[in-house]
């Protein structure tokens, strides 16, 4: 089977959505054209599906996840947590306001690592952890 390529989610002339447009058989080349609505998962990188391969495939054990990526398990989370607010999921159990993020071991998480998870998540750019954390 050849190479597939994986197409890109937005535009690039505008950044809108980009819909499918034309679909096609390799074994008998029958060809179907009209609008079709994207699969979620077409937006997610290699490296973000990976990572969903890899949690759905060893069962939802983020220690697998934290093993295969070669980060810590608040990273592993992160990424992960990451990708479900990309895919426009919300969490069924939200932390409470006044729960402070675990660490690897079940212990809370410092202010330092809250700071460095955010990086990993890129919800915050390596300048403003710079700043937080000299704040700290």
């Amino acid at each position: 089977m050849a190479h597939l390529y994986h197409a890109p989610a937005d535009c690039p002339v505008c950044g809108d959505d980009l819909i499918v447009t034309r679909k096609g058989c390799r074994t008998c080349g029958s060809e179907l054209a009209g609008e079709f609505e994207s699969c979620a998962y077409c937006g997610l990188t290699s490296s973000e599906l990976d990572l969903l391969r890899v949690f759905l495939s060893s069962r939802g054990n983020l220690r697998e996840v934290e093993k295969h990526l070669g980060v810590s398990y608040p990273t592993a989370r992160a990424r992960l947590d990451a990708v479900v607010d990309k895919l426009g999921f919300t969490a069924s159990v939200e932390n409470p306001a006044d729960e402070v993020p675990s660490g690897e071991q079940g212990e809370p998480m410092t202010p330092q690592e809250q700071v460095l998870a955010r990086v990993a998540t890129g919800e915050i750019s390596a300048e403003t952890a710079a700043t937080l954390l000299a704040s700290l």
